[in-house]
C-alpha cells in the first residue's frame, strides 16, 4: 500500500490542548487552529517525503524507514527520531516523550499524536 498522494485535513481532535502541552505560543495555537492542512506525501520504497502546508507554513520532513532522521516537529524544533512501519500502513515514531501513529486507510489518513493523557487526532482525505 503505498502513501503517495496530497491529502487535504478534514477534521482533528483536541488541537488546541495538545498544541499548549508540546509548547507551541498561544497566538500560533489562535491561527493555526482554523486552517486547513494539505499534506503532500511521496513514498519511493522506504524513503518518505512528507510536505504539510498549512497557511504560509511550509514543514518539509524525509526519512527512510528503521533509520535515524532529523524530523522538524511543529514548533519548529528538530530533532533525531526512528520511524518505524507496521504492517503496510502505519508508519509510527517515538521523540520527546510523544507517539505518533500516521496510518492509511484507503483514501483517508489518521494521524494520532499522544503526549502524556492528551492525544490529538487529525483525519484527512486524499484530493
Amino acid at each position: 500500500m503505498s502513501f503517495t498522494g496530497k491529502y487535504e485535513l478534514q477534521s482533528q481532535e483536541n488541537f488546541e490542548p495538545f498544541m499548549r502541552a508540546i509548547g507551541l505560543p498561544e497566538d500560533q495555537i489562535q491561527k493555526g487552529k482554523d486552517l486547513k492542512s494539505i499534506s503532500e506525501i511521496v513514498q519511493d520504497g522506504k524513503k518518505f517525503t512528507v510536505t504539510v502546508t498549512t497557511g504560509s507554513k511550509v514543514m518539509k520532513n524525509q526519512f527512510t524507514i528503521g533509520e535515524e532522521s532529523e524530523i522538524e516537529m511543529m514548533t519548529g524544533e528538530k530533532v533525531k527520531a526512528v520511524v518505524r512501519m507496521e504492517g503496510n500502513n502505519k508508519l509510527v515514531t517515538e521523540v520527546k516523550g510523544m507517539k505518533s501513529v500516521t496510518e492509511l486507510n484507503g483514501d483517508t489518513i489518521i494521524y494520532t499524536m499522544t503526549l502524556g493523557d492528551i492525544t490529538l487526532k487529525r483525519v484527512s482525505k486524499r484530493i
